[in-house]
Order: C-alpha cells, then structure tokens, then sequence
C-alpha cells in the first residue's frame, strides 16, 4: 500500500489570538480527489496554505509526499499546483502569453514551452480563447486559466481552494468534469469548499472541518455511517413505475425503498457500507431497470454536514 500525499497530525495554528487551527488531523491517498468542507471561516485556506508551504505549522506535523513542509520547502514546490480562492492574473496578456510566461518561470525552453502550453490549454478546453486577453474573459474561464497555469509544472498534487466559487451552473459542472479527467490522469486532487453536496458525486473521500476542529475524515460513502445514518440513493426509471417499486425491495442490501410522491422515482435506503453507488448500479443494471438518473441523495449529506458543524451557529 502506497504512503499518503498528505499527512496533517495534530497541528495548530494562531494568528494573535485566534486560533484557526485546533489539532486537526486528516490524510490524503494518491491518486484520490479529497474534498475538504466547512464553513466559511472554518480554517480551510489556512490549512491549504500550510501544506503548500505559505506558512509554517507551529505545532504538529505536515508532511507532503513524505517530506516535511518545514524542511522540504523547494521538493515540495516542485511537485504541486496551488490555485488560489482569491488570485490575481496579468490580465492585458492573451491567455497564450500568460501560461508562456509561467512556463519559462519554471525553467522551460522556448520549444518546450510551446508544447506545455498547448498541453494544458487543450486539457482545460482553451484552445480557442488562447489569443484572447484575460481581461476580456469571464469568470469561469478565468478559473480555467488559473487551473491550466497551476498546470504548468505538471504537478502530482494539486491543492484548489474554491475554485467553483462564483461560478455559473454550466461552468461548475464544465469544471468538475476538467477535475474527474485530472483523476484519470493519476492526479491526486485536494479541493476546498463549504458546500458538501458539491463534492458528494466528486469525490473519494473528505475531510470535515469546523472552528479548525476535524469533525470527520474518511470515505465519502461512510460519512453517513459515522453519523450513525443509512445512504439514500434517488432512482429515477423511465417507465412502469409500479412494477419497478414492487421489485426494488428485493435489491441485496436495500433496506427501505420509498416512492417520490407525483414522480417516477424512488428512494433507496440501504443497510450496509458495502452498498455504494457503483454496487447498486451494478445491481440495477443486471435486473434490467430502466434508469433514467441515479444519485446519491443529497438531503441526507446535507443533514450530516449541518450535525457536524453544529448547524451552522457560528459565534
């Protein structure tokens, strides 16, 4: 088994007389996409920051591919991307000239570079805006510059804070897909945001902060098991509706199947964390449902999200 990219172990940090982190603790596997929710105000930037070495942890321990980010600054560095929440870009360059620009900041020859940048501007689907001025851009494709800059060095990790803050529908869902294919490229992806039904379809696993607490780190699939809650998954079919709610229950592992009053859907209740989305799936598939969507349903992520945060009553 392959040692964690990230490893927090009870680390603290105070700016004067706020403690923005209290102890927390989490790990990310390699190769995963790791969301990392809480509230506004919860301590996320300042971990992000941390483990990209912006700052120094001043208790406990961080360590990034298994070197120390109070030793190791410059291996670390070289082997990640850090997109900002809040950043600033050169925008009276075209977009070409401006990931050029960081590309030779990484050391690159001019031949070199024209590759790269071509590289990640067809990755994050810019190829046609690459002589546009930034400037002239919207939101989300800006987003989508900043990620093909972070790009840039090829990194094996990439720490992004927010970045579908303020972003459109469409842009949102453009993005994450961008994410899922950075995945498949083997690429261990650690994403902050405080909006957990955001990441629910995103990622492998999270880690849930509040008042710089961990309140809970592991696989996305059990979080509703640490809170002592089932899954419920949302079935839609295409035809038949009753025959469909009379045969469901007889699924491995569906518990309770409750049908959507006014809609030809269902939803699923089920007894073991051995029943994730794929493993249900398989089971629809093979009793010849015909699917016309499947989710996980998000009302009761959400309920866990809030039970963990305390509400979010904030003082």
């Amino acid at each position: 088994m392959s040692s964690p990219v990230i490893e927090v172990n009870q680390v603290t940090h105070l700016f004067k007389d706020h403690r923005a982190l209290n102890g927390i603790s989490f790990q990310v596997d390699a190769g995963t996409l790791h969301g990392f929710v809480g509230p506004n105000g919860a301590g996320k930037t300042t971990t992000l920051k941390l483990i990209c070495t912006l700052l120094r942890p001043q208790t406990g321990q961080i360590r990034v591919f298994g070197l120390d980010v109070r030793s190791d600054v410059k291996s670390i560095r070289q082997k990640l991307g850090y997109m900002p929440d809040h950043f600033s870009m050169y925008k009276q360059m075209t977009v070409y000239e401006y990931l050029d620009f960081f590309a030779a900041a990484y050391g690159h020859v001019a031949k070199r570079r024209d590759v790269i940048v071509g590289d990640v501007l067809a990755l994050t689907d810019m190829e046609g805006r690459k002589d546009d001025l930034i400037q002239g851009l919207s939101r989300g494709m800006q987003q989508r510059v900043s990620l093909a800059r972070v790009l840039v060095n090829d990194p094996d990790l990439l720490l992004l804070d927010e970045p579908a803050s303020g972003l459109d529908p469409r842009a949102r869902i453009e993005l994450m897909e961008i994410l899922r294919e950075l995945r498949r490229m083997g690429k261990t992806i650690f994403i902050s945001s405080h909006i957990l039904s955001e990441l629910a379809e995103l990622c492998d696993s999270v880690t849930i902060i509040d008042r710089g607490v961990t309140k809970y780190s592991g696989p996305m699939d059990d979080l509703l098991y640490a809170q002592g809650d089932r899954p419920v998954f949302r079935l839609r079919v295409e035809v038949d509706t009753e025959q469909w709610g009379a045969r469901l229950p007889s699924l491995q592992g569906v518990e309770a199947v409750e049908p959507v009053e006014g809609k030809p859907e269902f939803r699923l209740t089920v007894s073991s964390p051995d029943i994730d989305a794929n493993s249900m799936l398989t089971q629809l598939l093979a009793m010849g449902v015909p699917i016309a969507g499947f989710q996980r349903d998000q009302r009761k992520l959400n309920d866990a999200f809030m039970d963990l945060t305390e509400r979010g009553v904030r003082t």
